[in-house]
């Protein structure tokens, strides 16, 4: 049986009303301005608009994105372009293992949700702790920033160099700064905020010497090895974890019931033959 209108009107929550749509809303709106830069800087590194275009259409992630464009405005090859891409875009593959196991999506929206999952729909997503708002926050930011970033970055091809140096007008910053404040909140402890604050640092004084894209990578390589030699403790790190036996995924108030129940039965049974 369903629940009542009545019931069903009391209990529902208001989209607009809900913490993971607002976020979501508010990053796509800064992330999807910047797709404006990506238009501009790509068109003047040699693509056209179509290729610009089908570049947001379908690879769909921004730093790959921004690699795949710096290395052919630096004179490089289609084959190394996709390298530093890909290489980016890895990462996506690592969110893409993190949501199935917090969203469970089926059907089609599997291969929807593949094709959205970028950094700020798994920031939002995993930065709430009820379920139906990580869905609400991952489908909100995915959607609506894969919507406003092509139409952004269509806009930003046809202006073309009319825009002059998209830096100008602070779109380079807008989609790492809302980034980072969906991430800074949720690092829980010190370790955690230095190893941070480190691979920032790093990524900062690697950006005058190496290409395009390779920053990042070099502060991966920095988080990697801090985390494999550190020895911290080990309820520190991001909040709130994917937590495999959490209620909501049928796991660990079952397995405590369940684990309950036999003890129970078999204190039943051993009082029985007691008495």
């Amino acid at each position: 049986m369903g629940l009542e209108p009545t019931e069903t009107g009391t209990k529902a929550v208001k989209l607009l009303q809900s913490p993971a749509v607002r976020v979501g809303l508010s990053i796509s709106i800064a992330t999807g301005l910047y797709g404006v830069s990506f238009g501009a800087l790509s068109v003047t590194s040699g693509l056209d608009f179509w290729q610009t275009m089908a570049l947001s259409l379908l690879l769909f992630s921004g730093g790959s994105q921004f690699a795949f464009i710096g290395v052919v405005a630096g004179g490089g090859s289609g084959i190394a372009a996709m390298s530093a891409a890909t290489l980016l875009g890895m990462r996506n593959g690592i969110y893409g293992m993190q949501l199935n196991a917090l969203l469970h999506p089926t059907g089609w929206r599997r291969y929807v949700a593949a094709q959205v999952t970028i950094d700020e729909s798994t920031a939002t997503s995993s930065g709430q702790t009820d379920p139906d708002e990580q869905r609400r926050g991952f489908w909100t930011a995915g959607i609506g920033i894969y919507i406003l970033w092509n139409l952004f970055t269509a806009v930003g091809a046809l202006a073309g160099s009319g825009l002059g140096d998209p830096k100008q007008w602070g779109l380079d910053g807008a989609a790492v700064a809302a980034f980072l404040a969906l991430l800074w909140p949720r690092l829980k402890g010190r370790e955690p905020a230095a190893i941070a604050v480190v691979c920032a640092l790093a990524t900062v004084l690697a950006v005058p010497f190496v290409p395009a894209g390779v920053p990042i990578l070099i502060a991966a390589v920095v988080a990697a090895l801090i985390g494999w030699f550190s020895h911290g403790r080990s309820d520190e790190g991001l909040e709130p974890d994917v937590d495999p036996y959490d209620t909501h995924h049928g796991g660990r108030d079952k397995n405590r019931d369940t684990h309950r129940d036999l003890h129970g039965e078999g204190h039943g049974q051993a009082g029985k033959a007691g008495t």
